[in-house]
């Protein structure tokens, strides 16, 4: 394994090639009975100029795999919150917000664009597998201490508030790429009009 990794370096490559550069001098004469040593020598030399070996950087799974993991995960999110039970009023925002990340989410152009925006991918990952369970979560548990202490701020409340500012997030990234789109079509416009005579 050692060896094999040894062979394939750039140090035993370019000391491959200052070997055959000593062979050429032995074969052209000028090497004499000293030929031996010359071509260990450019070896050597070779071995010691090259580039050292640097590692092969981790990978990563590409933003389309990530949106894939995501899709997966939205999946297991809707079947929790199909259980959940949620007042009406959030029960509307919740639903207004799982469409859009359907949306946001569905195979085909739409995931494409995602794909090529890092944080885009990122803000829909945090989504689905933060912010919605959080914010249903945190009320599920809080709807049951507001019932041992009357007179505080409906947990409802917050998770309306909360349910709007990730509709609101959803409906920012879903306009960036309707921009998106926009700019590339506006730009294939002006690549045919300056095509044409």
């Amino acid at each position: 394994m050692v060896i094999s990794r040894y062979a394939e370096s750039r140090k035993n490559i370019a000391g491959c090639v200052g070997g055959l550069a000593g062979l050429v001098l032995t074969f052209t004469g000028v090497a004499g009975p000293y030929w031996p040593v010359v071509v260990a020598g450019l070896y050597g030399a070779g071995a010691l100029v090259a580039p050292p070996e640097r590692p092969a950087p981790p990978a990563f799974p590409d933003p389309s795999a990530q949106l894939d993991e995501v899709r997966a995960d939205f999946g297991r999110l809707r079947e929790y919150l199909a259980d959940v039970d949620l007042p009406p009023t959030a029960t509307d925002r919740l639903t207004m917000l799982t469409e859009l990340l359907a949306a946001l989410l569905d195979p085909g152009w739409v995931t494409e664009i995602l794909a090529q925006d890092p944080d885009a991918v990122h803000t829909l990952s945090r989504a689905v597998r933060q912010d919605v369970p959080e914010a249903v979560d945190v009320y599920a548990r809080t709807r049951w201490w507001t019932r041992l202490t009357p007179g505080q701020v409906p947990p409802e409340q917050h998770l309306v508030r909360q349910l709007e500012l990730l509709h609101a997030e959803a409906e920012r990234l879903a306009q960036g790429l309707r921009e998106t789109e926009a700019r590339r079509q506006e730009s294939h416009t002006r690549y045919l009009e300056d095509r044409s005579p």
